[in-house]
């Protein structure tokens, strides 16, 4: 890859990346630059954009977006390619590409690498577990519940052990009657959500929890609370307590941590592995680098830091684009201020709930709430897919939403 002018370059294209490329784009064209003046470069493994919340649902056909069709109107570039190393000395990012590896450098960079989900060592669990962490793991394990109509009878083939009571494991578990369902299982079926903490939602705060344990119960989700898995095979887990489940389905959603590559920069990280960021999303100590979303903390209120989420990964990564351009050409940068925090959480067949504030307290559940997770995961927080060049940088304006709304209420 050429260098003949100045670059920017993002690595990552999930939420975060996508919208700090084009907000990049969106700034160039604002100052007035000449195309060709500035090389804007996304690099990812992938060559689309994963509406990565939405990888818990059944239906996943269109939460694959081809980035060409977001960013080739905009003249922005995309690489597919898988990061193996930083050179901040040198200020360049060494990719490996169809089996080769390849310098590029840059003039600013942008990293929105995300999160992964951690796999501890636990025997079975590489060959036997299931995630929802990417899109390819997400239709491995829709494919394997649509298989398991055909199985023969056995044990806990109608039966899905989900671990981790979190966000994530939550909306796994309270989809998964309706994906049970939609197998040709017959009635009952056991899922079961196992958790080392005392509680489900042990983040997620007093206020939501009770509506939480309530819909769990109504749709007969069972719960191993302050528990261990210590194996898991073909057929069954196994507890630290001696408990063995027969269970064919094993969904893993413990926790999110930072990409690895943080761990590789001469930088102070959080206990999630995020790198620290100021209110530009400047990363502390790496100059010439800013980043956003799952792999950087913001107190973007000035107490609060930012959630691995896309409701903060979207904003984070406008502004990152926006001020990447602007601190290139020696413009004034803009601060990124979000002062309001949402939680919508779908809870399947019961619907949904959403809160308001850090305390998460409960403004709304049951049908409403889940039109407003609907129009979140499939309206909200897509890009354009017009393919027009306007509208698409429009988009990528560096301002914060408003708040999701519905019918009977004014602005949170």
């Amino acid at each position: 890859m050429q260098q003949n002018m100045p670059r920017i370059l993002v690595l990552g294209a999930g939420f975060a990346g996508l919208w700090a490329a084009v907000g990049a784009a969106r700034k160039l064209d604002e100052i007035g630059a000449r195309s060709g003046e500035v090389d804007v470069v996304v690099v990812d493994r992938n060559p689309f954009h994963n509406i990565r919340v939405r990888n818990y649902e059944l239906d996943l056909a269109d939460v694959a977006i081809p980035l060409g069709e977001v960013l080739d109107p905009i003249g922005v570039r995309h690489v597919t390619g898988v990061v193996e190393q930083i050179d901040l000395a040198n200020r360049e990012v060494i990719l490996a590409i169809d089996g080769r590896r390849e310098h590029v450098s840059y003039d600013r960079l942008v990293l929105a690498l995300g999160s992964e989900l951690p796999r501890p060592q636990i025997p079975g669990l590489a060959e036997h577990g299931f995630d929802v962490d990417t899109y390819a793991a997400a239709v491995r394990l829709n494919g394997h519940l649509a298989g398991l109509g055909t199985r023969p009878s056995a044990a806990g083939r109608a039966t899905v052990v989900v671990v981790g009571a979190g966000f994530t494991g939550i909306e796994v578990a309270t989809e998964m009657p309706g994906k049970l369902k939609h197998a040709g299982l017959a009635s009952p079926y056991r899922v079961i959500l196992v958790d080392s903490n005392p509680v489900v939602g042990a983040t997620i705060g007093d206020h939501a929890r009770p509506v939480i344990a309530e819909a769990i119960a109504a749709l007969g989700i069972e719960t191993r609370l302050a528990a261990k898995v210590t194996g898991i095979d073909a057929t069954a887990v196994t507890l630290a307590c001696g408990e063995t489940i027969p269970a064919q389905t094993v969904v893993w959603c413990a926790g999110m941590r930072a990409s690895p590559l943080t761990a590789t920069l001469p930088a102070s990280r959080d206990g999630l592995g995020r790198l620290s960021v100021d209110e530009f999303m400047r990363a502390s100590g790496l100059p010439n680098v800013f980043a956003a979303g799952d792999i950087a903390s913001s107190l973007v209120d000035g107490s609060h830091s930012t959630v691995m989420s896309c409701q903060f990964a979207r904003p984070m990564g406008r502004f990152a684009g926006h001020n990447a351009v602007a601190d290139l050409f020696g413009q004034p940068m803009l601060e990124l201020r979000i002062d309001w925090y949402v939680t919508v959480l779908d809870l399947g067949g019961w619907d949904a709930l959403y809160t308001v504030g850090w305390d998460r307290r409960m403004l709304l559940s049951g049908h409403e709430a889940k039109l407003i997770k609907y129009d979140i995961n499939h309206k909200r927080i897509y890009p354009p897919r017009t393919r027009a060049r306007a509208e698409i940088l429009a988009a990528a304006a560096p301002i914060v939403q408003a708040p999701p709304q519905y019918r009977a209420m004014s602005a949170v």
